[in-house]
């Protein structure tokens, strides 16, 4: 037994880094996380995007996560937003945050730098699988038999009112504004880019069509999504999250993105794709 023990491989797992700290990120302006649609996150941690938020912080990035209501249509979010953004702004010197978006957070900030004049604070715009032409996901949704559809909606609404109670969640409304016949004809030619703001998008493909692992709960919809778009996260297709300039695409499914349901194995692919994203803006001299 012991003749057969590593001892140099059992050593090497104790051998001392000289700097064991994290890494340090220098950016010009604080990171601002606008999570998506949906409450889930929100039962288990402060924020949707909380982790991420202490991840960078760790790497000296000043990062806020903070909520708005999680079911409402674009407009709604992007005004919490606007408030919420004019509210951080002031105690920052500069003025500005460079603002990573998940998701349907992603639309809410589009919006918002159009319609809300929030562009002067922006420094630049970063987007997370956000549905940028919408998701067959939605389209699925919204298909459930109609008795089922509207008890899950008033369950929806009712948590969504509880966790937040700040504004009137509306799930079907925002569902809604997710599709992609909603997002391609109404949101994208009513919600142009702002001149002077770079826009990025980072993308993400697991299960169907790839060699990456995804959890057997998201397996449906994750095929459903495949065979109408092609490769997706399990929520929004890669085709759909890109959107100015495309940096990546990632290997974490929608959830894991949010630190949820990651194994211990998939943890380091969680921790490097974040501090990736932030070295991306250090690099861009954001």
């Amino acid at each position: 037994m012991i003749e057969r023990l590593d001892t140099n491989k059992l050593l090497k797992k104790f051998e001392l880094s000289e700097f064991p700290e994290p890494e340090v990120i220098q950016l010009k302006h604080p990171i601002l996380l606008c999570h998506g649609y949906g409450a889930i996150a929100s039962l288990v941690k402060p924020s949707p995007l909380y982790d991420i938020a202490l991840l960078l912080r760790s790497h000296n990035v000043l990062t806020y996560a903070p909520n708005i209501v999680p079911y409402a249509k674009i407009e709604t979010r992007a005004q919490s937003w606007k408030r919420l953004i004019e509210e951080l702004v002031e105690s920052i010197p500069g003025g500005k945050v460079n603002i990573v978006a998940h998701s349907m957070g992603g639309l809410d900030i589009r919006y918002a730098l159009s319609n809300l004049d929030i562009a002067r604070h922006v420094a630049s715009l970063t987007t997370i699988s956000t549905p940028h032409r919408g998701t067959s996901l939605a389209e699925l949704t919204l298909k459930t038999p109609e008795a089922i559809r509207e008890k899950l909606a008033d369950f929806l609404d009712w948590m969504g009112d509880r966790i937040y109670p700040h504004t009137k969640s509306d799930s079907v409304g925002s569902a809604a504004q997710l599709t992609r016949t909603y997002i391609n004809e109404v949101f994208n030619p009513q919600t142009p880019n702002v001149d002077d703001i770079p826009y990025y998008s980072y993308t993400s493909a697991v299960g169907k069509g790839t060699s990456q692992p995804i959890r057997v709960i998201a397996r449906y919809q994750n095929r459903h999504i495949f065979e109408e778009e092609g490769p997706n996260d399990g929520m929004v297709s890669v085709q759909s999250a890109t959107w100015g300039e495309h940096i990546k695409t990632s290997n974490l499914s929608h959830l894991e993105q949010m630190n949820m349901r990651v194994k211990n194995d998939r943890e380091i692919h969680f921790q490097s794709f974040w501090v990736e994203v932030a070295k991306m803006l250090e690099m861009k001299g954001h």
